[in-house]
Order: C-alpha cells, then structure tokens, then sequence
C-alpha cells in the first residue's frame, strides 16, 4: 500500500482554482450528509447512471426526482460516499493538481478537469451499460492531472508512504514509477468490483494523457505566409 503526501515540484502561483474544487467539494459532501434527505438520497439524485444514459430513460427510484440524466454525468463529479472517498481524492487533487494548474492557468484548467472527468465517466458507461447504480466521485477528473502530471513532470518526486508488511517508510518516488503504478494497480483490478468504477478511473487518466498537449498554453501559433 502506498500514499502520497506531497511531491517536490514547486509552482509558481498560488492553486486557487484547486483549492476552491478542493472547497466545493468538500461542502457539497457535508451539505450530503448534514441535509434532512441523507446522503443516499443526493446520491441516487444527481448520480450517473448508466441504464439511464444508454438507453435514454430515467428509472424511478420511490421519493428521489432524478436530475436529468445527461446532466448527472457532471453533478457525479461533486459527490462522494463516504469520508475516506472525500479525503483520498482530495489527497491527490492537492498533491498533484496545483502544478496542472500552474501549468495550464485557472480557466483552462477548469476545462481541462470538467473533459476529463467527464470523459472519465463516459468510459465507465460504455463498459457498463447496464448498470443502474450511480457513479459518483470526483477520482476521474483527478485520474486526468494524474495522466497529465506523467506527461510533464515524470522525474518529480513524490514523498510517498510505503506500508511493507510491519515497515512503514517515507520514501521519494519519481513520478513517472509512482502514477505508472498506479495505473496500473487500476486495470489490474478491472473486473474485481468492489463498488470502485476502475474504467472511469482509466479512461480519466487516458483523457489526461491525451488532452494536456491540447491545452498546453505555451505551443506557438502557427504562421501561414503567403
């Protein structure tokens, strides 16, 4: 088992659109758990469904008014079940998505982190188009800065905590083995369940690699002469 606590990669500018993701949802899970409806409620609301998506019909669920269903494949990425799931993904947005937006700047950014999340989502509907329980979590969009973060800053180092057996050890990892690793460890679980949607977890991180060259803000335009 392994976690990251922070990686050794400055910034040059203060991460305040990843701080205010961090925020909202952060108060969108207390606003679940503190409403008078309960948090399974918002989660049968507003989460994607993907019966509903590939079939294009809403299944009722007895005194829960489903949002609309393509609009739940972006009210999913605000929710989540639970305080580790809140506190693991929040854990890695920081880590890693202060230096995607240091890179990107704060409004492609926010792009950047909606495709990829919903791109994330879309692959986990396509592998499972029959499922009627709801996707939500916040991890595909931040699979995304993970797919990217390789892509720009693989030899970063990332302090990590290495559970070995009865050895618990800080240890530096670089970051290409660290979020390679990762990768991995989420198409070896393809098939294994669990209550995790590992499709949207590898179709996020798929975007992230792909999409960050199509953001980069520092490609040069290109000049026709005639």
């Amino acid at each position: 088992m392994f976690i990251p606590l922070r990686d050794e990669n400055p910034t040059t500018r203060f991460p305040l659109i990843t701080v205010l993701f961090i925020v909202l949802n952060v108060l969108i899970f207390f606003y679940q758990i503190f409403s008078p409806e309960g948090l399974q409620y918002h989660v049968f609301r507003m989460g994607a469904i993907p019966y509903e998506l590939t079939h294009f019909r809403s299944l009722a669920f007895p005194h829960v008014p489903r949002l609309f269903p393509p609009l739940t494949l972006l009210s999913a990425m605000f929710l989540h079940g639970g305080f580790l799931h809140l506190g693991g993904n929040m854990l890695y947005l920081w880590i890693f998505g202060n230096n995607i937006e240091d890179y990107l700047g704060p409004f492609r950014f926010i792009l950047f982190y909606i495709i990829c999340g919903l791109a994330a989502s879309l692959t986990h509907v396509i592998f499972n188009p029959n499922s009627t329980m709801p996707m939500i979590g916040a991890s595909g969009a931040i699979a995304g800065i993970l797919g990217a973060y390789l892509m720009l800053y693989p030899q970063a180092r990332v302090m990590t905590l290495v559970f070995l057996f009865i050895f618990i050890e800080i240890v530096p990892i670089p970051a290409a083995f660290f979020l390679l690793l990762w990768f991995f460890l989420q198409v070896m679980n393809v098939g294994f369940g669990g209550g995790v949607a590992w499709f949207a977890h590898i179709g996020g991180f798929l975007a992230g690699v792909l999409l960050i060259r199509v953001f980069n803000p520092r490609r040069r335009a290109r000049l026709w002469v005639n």
